[in-house]
């Protein structure tokens, strides 16, 4: 199977900290992928360079069949190739409605006033009811976002990454400061958008880890130390000296 995204043989500098080092490796197109690793190890970054919000010293990151490197291209084309990102704290308009934030995500120009001027199509209104549907938001679709719960808050997020039809969703610390049922809810979430994309969780939860149920890409000093199930990488002796001992 063809891959969706490779990353080859990257690193960057900052400083002189080698944030990463020679990181290589590839995602598929419908697939979950768990990245964990202790602070530092170059999880953000990695997030960074696939977005074009860094640029790499060398290497390059393959995208798509026929394969283009994203290195050439801005956040803007990257965004709009189909790669979303999801960053660990909630970015939702709170002052309008969870309808409202859907339906910016859904609208071409994605600018607040381009979108709240933005006629709605029956379309487009079933879109929104099936992401709330999705998400498990249909009953707050006319409350004020700024009024939901932390974890309601990330899923509205997740619903406006769904509602942009990325090809790869990179997804920052999403059961940070959830309860337990959040935390369950959210791993259905991410499993269930997996089965039509790829989607990159970075996390520190190493039981929502295990409940995402995927292969393990742990880095360390920006490079790969470790690859493979959950279990896998958990009885590695090097991932539990450098990450899971501390």
């Amino acid at each position: 199977m063809s891959s969706l995204l490779e990353v080859e043989s990257i690193s960057v500098s900052f400083d002189g900290f080698k944030a990463i080092n020679a990181l290589s490796f590839s995602i598929g197109p419908a697939e979950m992928r768990a990245i964990i690793g202790p602070n530092g190890a170059g999880k953000t970054t990695f997030m960074d360079i696939v977005t074009g919000k860094t640029k790499p010293d060398q290497g390059a990151v393959l995208w798509g069949s026929p394969p283009v490197n994203l290195l050439g291209m801005s956040e803007s084309e990257i965004a709009r190739a189909g790669i979303g990102r999801k960053f660990q704290r909630p970015t939702v308009f709170e002052a309008q409605t969870v309808r409202d934030n859907l339906m910016m995500a859904l609208s071409n120009d994605r600018s607040p006033v381009a979108a709240m001027g933005y006629a709605l199509s029956p379309a487009d209104g079933d879109r929104i009811s099936d992401l709330a549907s999705e998400i498990g938001l249909v009953e707050q679709l006319d409350v004020i976002s700024g009024q939901l719960s932390h974890g309601q808050k990330q899923w509205l997020e997740i619903g406006m990454l769904l509602a942009q039809e990325p090809r790869l969703m990179l997804v920052d610390e999403p059961a940070a400061g959830m309860t337990a049922g959040e935390r369950e809810h959210t791993t259905d979430l991410l499993k269930r958008a997996a089965e039509k994309r790829a989607v990159v969780v970075v996390e520190h939860d190493m039981e929502f880890v295990r409940r995402l149920n995927c292969r393990v890409t742990v880095l360390h000093e920006g490079s790969v130390l470790a690859e493979g199930s959950i279990d896998h990488v958990t009885s590695n002796q090097q991932v539990i000296d450098v990450y899971l001992g501390r």
